[in-house]
């Protein structure tokens, strides 16, 4: 199995710093929610110093969202929206202790970070513009065929995980109490993106060995390297 970035999303977007983390041993029974509260106030903090659009990771995401065509308030990053929620709850639900973790570490660095379960993944997943033919099973349960050129992550049956690039993830490979093995993604495209996306999968690498779990695979992918096989 392997995930990578296809060549024409590094050609668009030669910014793009995708981080990895591959962790086996998942179970409904770790215990995270200690770990949430600090992040918690580091997203506070950050939310108080002005609106989440102004923050460089988000922008960053909002100039890429437009750069592909779409309206950026309407399609948001899975940071910038959980920001949102985050600012008007002062929560976040909980729907999975790893999901919860990972929740927190992307509000409180204000970067994405995608959850799959390998389970539900056929042979790759790859980042790549759609060609027309590939089917998302949304959480309502419809089926969706994504237009050509929008960026997807795909896998080799043509089943997409998640549709333009970070704004929402599927139902196929959503993680749930029988999830045991995970790939972990988080991708930044500002300025500092090189040096915070690795904390953020440092960060996302100690909690998980710190609860037993650690990472099988940690990894900065590139132009140069982009692909991770596991």
């Amino acid at each position: 199995m392997y995930f990578c970035h296809l060549p024409e999303i590094w050609e668009e977007f030669p910014q793009l710093v995708p981080g990895v983390l591959v962790v086996d041993g998942i179970s409904p029974q770790l215990d995270t929610e200690t770990y949430l509260q600090a992040w918690y106030q580091r997203a506070r903090e950050r939310l108080g110093q002005g609106p989440e659009s102004q923050m460089p990771e988000v922008s960053a995401w909002r100039k890429a969202y437009s750069q592909m065509g779409l309206k950026p308030t309407k399609y948001r990053s899975a940071a910038e929206a959980l920001l949102r929620r985050f600012k008007r709850e002062n929560d976040l639900p909980r729907l999975h202790p790893l999901v919860d973790f990972c929740n927190a570490v992307s509000i409180a660095f204000a970067l994405p970070v995608a959850v799959f379960d390998l389970a539900g993944i056929e042979e790759y997943l790859e980042v790549r513009y759609a060609r027309g033919t590939e089917q998302y099973l949304a959480f309502s349960g419809e089926t969706e065929a994504p237009a050509p050129g929008e960026v997807i992550f795909c896998d080799a049956a043509n089943q997409v995980h998640a549709r333009r690039w970070t704004f929402r993830q599927g139902r196929r490979s959503t993680i749930g109490p029988e999830t045991t093995q995970v790939l972990i993604i988080s991708e930044g495209l500002h300025d500092k993106a090189a040096t915070d996306v690795r904390e953020v999968i440092h960060t996302l690498a100690e909690g998980m060995a710190t609860l037993g779990r650690s990472p099988r695979y940690k990894v900065i992918l590139s132009a140069k390297t982009p692909r991770l096989e596991f």
